[in-house]
């Protein structure tokens, strides 16, 4: 299984798509995240996010290799910002190729899940009354 795994001021879904099609792939699943303009009710302005960026690469590869244990996929990429976001833009790209779609929904699913629960990124949201500080797991 081919990966590309990145952390960086931006990530696009075209990067991550081009990285995984391959004639082999009869299922591409991509899941983009991206800054919504509102939380409970209160109008975001922007995020920022921060990460310790060699334990943040680590948790990606563990995620990556427990993908290719699980599941028959042939490539998949996962890609985080970090810095400044507002509100619109894209955050977190996780791309999945398999030869079946089954595959590649769940090994999608599982990679963006077991992200937000494991890898060392912060977020803060910033409201017109202030910020917060954001647990991406717990």
């Amino acid at each position: 299984m081919e990966q590309l795994i990145r952390i960086g001021p931006t990530v696009t879904a075209q990067e991550a798509i081009d990285f995984v099609q391959s004639p082999e792939s009869g299922g591409i699943v991509t899941f983009i995240g991206a800054v919504r303009n509102q939380t409970q009710q209160k109008k975001v302005l922007k995020l920022f996010f921060e990460c310790y960026e060699p334990m943040a690469l680590l948790e990606l590869e563990k995620i990556a290799q427990t993908v290719r244990e699980r599941w028959h996929v042939q490539r998949i990429a996962m890609l985080h910002v970090t810095g400044e976001k507002l509100p619109g833009e894209t955050v977190v790209v996780i791309a999945v190729a398999a030869p079946h779609r089954a595959a590649a929904f769940e090994a999608c699913q599982y990679a963006i899940d077991t992200l937000k629960e494991a890898v060392p990124i912060w977020k803060q949201e910033f409201f017109e009354d202030g910020a917060v500080w954001v647990a991406a797991h717990p």
